[in-house]
């Protein structure tokens, strides 16, 4: 019954010997059962365990600590639980001690944090200048028609910038929630990446950058069409805003194993340096923030990718090195469910 816990559970004597453990703790602490009646510090290893234990004898009452578990690929917090053990006449004959992994939670709570802060300040940027803009014409600029445009001009820019924050929380709230509505179907890829670059010629001729699409005529998924389009179109928009002047950027796709097709977006810009790669799927994270502020966007849209490709099925990944551009590559299942060989 004690192996089959998740929290991890030890039991020391009064001397601080190890009476009692599960199979929970000691992978924890990476230690054997057949350390019984040695001390709790040499099983273990970590000092404020130790002393928990005997603080909890001491005391009498139980004590809930937090402690940091060092570990080689990721270190752990365990929230412990430490209460006496008493004898008929109510005298401590050793503790207990419970271990609960809150490595996840305080994770998840981080990003809350961190989630907020970064909601907080994209939400207050337009706002401010909206703002600003609307005291300038109250103060007597409406009078002068060429003022008054201009700051027109600033509350409707940044007020569509705020529709599209919310437009972009609300997506990832449905994504976050299991329930994306995707409209299943079979889509031929070549078609709707003709369509994501038709929305993209703006941005690309405003940085004299060709697109060009390389996909098959015969490859076609399993998708949501509307939802695939998106996904091409951040991922196309992102490649032309972070690729160089004057550059170019290729759609590819091919065929892989397990019935899955592959489409890559590919630019020849800068790169991105590699402790970059492993966060830029992360909601708000900016690899530059002065370039991508002042080229505009959410934040929010290599974020929305990852979600929305996941949520088809598939995967998502990228591929960079300074001074090598970037390949952002996601995975679709196949539309006739056939795994062909790949390509």
């Amino acid at each position: 019954m004690l192996d089959a816990m998740i929290e991890g559970l030890v039991v020391v004597d009064a001397q601080q010997h190890l009476v009692l453990s599960n199979r929970a703790a000691e992978t924890m602490f990476r230690f054997s059962r057949l350390m019984a009646g040695g001390t709790v510090l040499a099983a273990i290893r970590h000092h404020e365990v130790a002393v928990l234990a005997q603080r909890a004898m001491l005391e009498g009452a139980p004590i809930e600590h937090e402690v940091r578990l060092e570990h080689p690929q990721q270190p752990r917090r365990l929230q412990v639980s430490a209460v006496a053990l008493r004898n008929r006449s109510g005298g401590v004959t050793g503790a207990v001690l419970v271990f609960h992994d809150v490595t996840r939670l305080r994770q998840l709570e981080a990003v809350s944090k961190d989630f907020v802060a970064n909601v907080s300040h994209e939400l207050r940027t337009p706002l401010s200048l909206i703002k600003s803009a609307a005291e300038t014409l109250a103060d007597g600029g409406k009078s002068d028609p060429a003022v008054a445009d201009r700051f027109l001009k600033i509350i409707d820019r940044h007020a569509s910038r705020l529709g599209l924050l919310m437009d972009d929380l609300l997506l990832l709230a449905r994504l976050d929630s299991g329930r994306p509505e995707l409209m299943l179907q079979a889509v031929q890829v070549r078609s709707v990446v003709k369509e994501a670059i038709e929305d993209a010629a703006l941005m690309a001729q405003n940085r004299a950058v060709t697109v060009t699409n390389d996909v098959p005529a015969t490859l076609a998924v399993t998708a949501d069409p509307a939802r695939l389009r998106g996904v091409l179109v951040n991922l196309i928009d992102n490649a032309i805003k972070y690729g160089r002047e004057n550059g170019k950027v290729v759609i590819v796709g091919r065929r892989v194993g397990g019935g899955l097709v592959e489409v890559s977006v590919i630019d020849d810009g800068p790169g991105i340096p590699a402790e970059a790669t492993a966060r830029v799927f992360e909601r708000f994270y900016r690899v530059d923030k002065a370039r991508s502020r002042e080229q505009g966007g959410t934040g929010l849209g290599l974020a929305i990718v990852k979600n929305m490709i996941q949520a088809h099925g598939g995967d998502v990944r990228v591929e960079s090195a300074p001074g090598c551009g970037a390949r952002f590559t996601f995975t679709l299942p196949m539309a006739n469910g056939v795994a062909d060989a790949p390509s």
